[in-house]
């Protein structure tokens, strides 16, 4: 194969080249797909560092489950490995016990909960103090329940893809979402936090 054919050469046939003795295969892989894969990271962590760590890590285990027998083909490869950076994404935010930061998505203002009129210096202080407030009240939330919020609103991630990461039936990745609501609501009342709608 000529040096400016690889372009040409599909993901799944690099992948059998590559576990039929190529190592070359699996460096054209990486480097094909690596700024996709770390941006979508780095989106997420937003700590060069740590997205770095995090890309390496990824694909170690793709490396690990390749050599393994364990890929399936009828996953592409690249929603494959997105899936995998997903979940060491989500395996770091839960070892050191951290909140993403929180981003004023249209996601998260699914609650409603800021008004963007006036947008002032008071304003960006009082949001501020109210995202503060709100990530407080989420870690009081049930373990579960908590995982599912932060999954949903923070993370981005489908039902279908929370399903999956935590074992679960879709009804109950949505039941846990509800429940979630409704209490965080309840904390919201409880703990007196005004915010402006």
């Amino acid at each position: 194969m000529k040096k400016n054919d690889t372009t040409l050469t599909p993901d799944s046939l690099l992948i059998h080249k590559y576990l039929s003795g190529s190592e070359n295969a699996l460096e054209i892989l990486i480097k094909r797909h690596q700024a996709r894969i770390f941006n979508f990271i780095n989106s997420k962590v937003q700590e060069r560092d740590t997205s770095e760590d995090i890309f390496q890590d990824t694909f170690i285990k793709v490396i690990r489950t390749l050599k393994g027998g364990q890929y399936n083909e009828e996953g592409k490869f690249v929603p494959w490995v997105m899936r995998i950076a997903h979940n060491l994404v989500i395996d770091f935010f839960r070892k050191n016990n951290r909140m993403p930061k929180v981003k004023n998505t249209e996601d998260f203002d699914i609650f409603h909960f800021i008004s963007d009129s006036s947008p002032n210096v008071e304003h960006s202080i009082v949001q501020d103090q109210v995202s503060k407030d709100l990530q407080k009240l989420v870690h009081e939330l049930p373990e579960d329940q908590k995982e599912v919020l932060i999954m949903r609103l923070y993370r981005d991630m489908s039902f279908k893809e929370i399903a999956e990461n935590t074992n679960v039936s879709i009804n109950t990745a949505l039941g846990r979402m509800r429940y979630a609501i409704i209490n965080l609501r309840k904390l919201i009342d409880e703990n007196q936090i005004v915010l402006n709608i």
